[in-house]
């Protein structure tokens, strides 16, 4: 197939037809290529390391140097070690683990960076805090999500680059640019890959919240597609469920956008099975799985879990060997090399970057 180089500043992307990576060794041989971007620094904050070292190796930099620590009374101390002024800067934080401590931290660093005299500062939160709490969804409930959004802004955050959010009104929630990028075209490029007889899968919505998620990947692959309608009493509980479509004798690829407790996807599971299902798997693009999720994963029907590292996987993986993880770190390399730049990260909306 055709491909298209296109030469935009000092990087060089290769785009083709076909939604598909490059080979790792391509990859290696264009970054090499590539010039090092001036004025820009990379910080990292202590939530997902890792991933930070990642999107950072891919653009060719270091992650910049910063000191991280808490005081005794558990206070956050935060020191950026080299200097910030008329550069514009990334912070790369994601909501795991000790959140509250990690957005605490986050705030901290982009304060600092900002009385630095930077000329400018980015949040890039692969898995944004609060995501759920959107809404007043009970009388004299906070809309936590808004919360979470002044403070980023107070704080001094001139641009926000996040991935899946639970609820794309978050968005305006902001007064500054707000680039909500999607797992969706790695996800396809796994299924594609890697799941057997997907031209005869369907996919599957565990809620009625995610059908436009279902659909937008079900029209990609040209496949069927289904939900589950579900009743909940309480939070983390699912009362009722009942299937809409057919999955009898297909392979179902149940979507959603987070796992977290693993009640719902696993009874989804079973539900799928005894509709007649071949075989399930889960995509969920934010693997929190706190409490039982874990244990419940081992004892479900599921083939296989496939998560994104928005948020550090690797102690899951060893718990759980059905937990299969997709590397997402160079959508958001991509979407700090364009926002640098200066150019539209709305290809990355449809396509994975080399």
């Amino acid at each position: 197939m055709a491909l298209i180089m296109q030469f935009q500043n000092t990087s060089a992307i290769i785009e083709k037809d076909n939604d598909h990576l490059l080979t790792e060794q391509q990859l290696r041989q264009q970054l090499l290529k590539r010039k090092r971007m001036p004025n820009i620094k990379v910080f990292s904050g202590s939530s997902h390391r890792d991933l930070s070292e990642r999107i950072c190796e891919r653009l060719q930099l270091d992650v910049a140097k910063a000191s991280l620590k808490k005081f005794s009374n558990k206070e956050t101390n935060v020191e950026i070690g080299e200097s910030v002024r008329g550069e514009d800067v990334y912070i790369i934080q994601s909501a795991c683990g000790e959140i509250n401590d990690h957005l605490m931290e986050l705030l901290i660093m982009i304060n600092a960076c900002k009385i630095a005299s930077s000329s400018r500062v980015a949040a890039v939160i692969p898995c944004f805090p609060y995501a759920r709490q959107d809404k007043k969804d009970k009388s004299r409930a906070p809309i936590s999500a808004k919360l979470v959004a002044n403070m980023l802004s107070v704080a001094g955050a001139d641009h926000i680059i996040t991935m899946d959010l639970h609820a794309s009104q978050i968005q305006g929630f902001f007064d500054i640019p707000v680039d909500n990028l999607f797992a969706e075209p790695a996800i396809l490029k796994y299924i594609k890959e890697s799941i057997p007889n997907w031209h005869e899968a369907v996919i599957v919505s565990p809620d009625a919240g995610g059908a436009k998620r279902v659909t937008s990947i079900a029209d990609r692959l040209n496949v069927d597609f289904a939900l589950i309608h579900k009743e909940r009493k309480r939070a983390n509980e699912v009362e009722k469920m009942t299937l809409v479509g057919n999955v009898r004798d297909k392979v179902a690829l149940l979507v959603d956008d987070m796992a977290d407790t693993c009640g719902t996807i696993c009874l989804a599971a079973e539900k799928l099975v005894e509709a007649g299902a071949s075989a399930v798997y889960a995509f969920c693009v934010h693997g929190i799985f706190s409490g039982p999720a874990i244990q419940r994963l081992n004892n479900s029907v599921f083939q296989a879990v496939v998560v994104t590292n928005t948020i550090p996987q690797e102690q899951n993986i060893k718990k759980c060997p059905k937990i299969q993880c997709i590397d997402i770190s160079m959508i958001l390399a991509e979407a700090i090399r364009r926002t640098h730049n200066g150019e539209s990260v709305s290809y990355l909306f449809s396509h994975v970057p080399m």
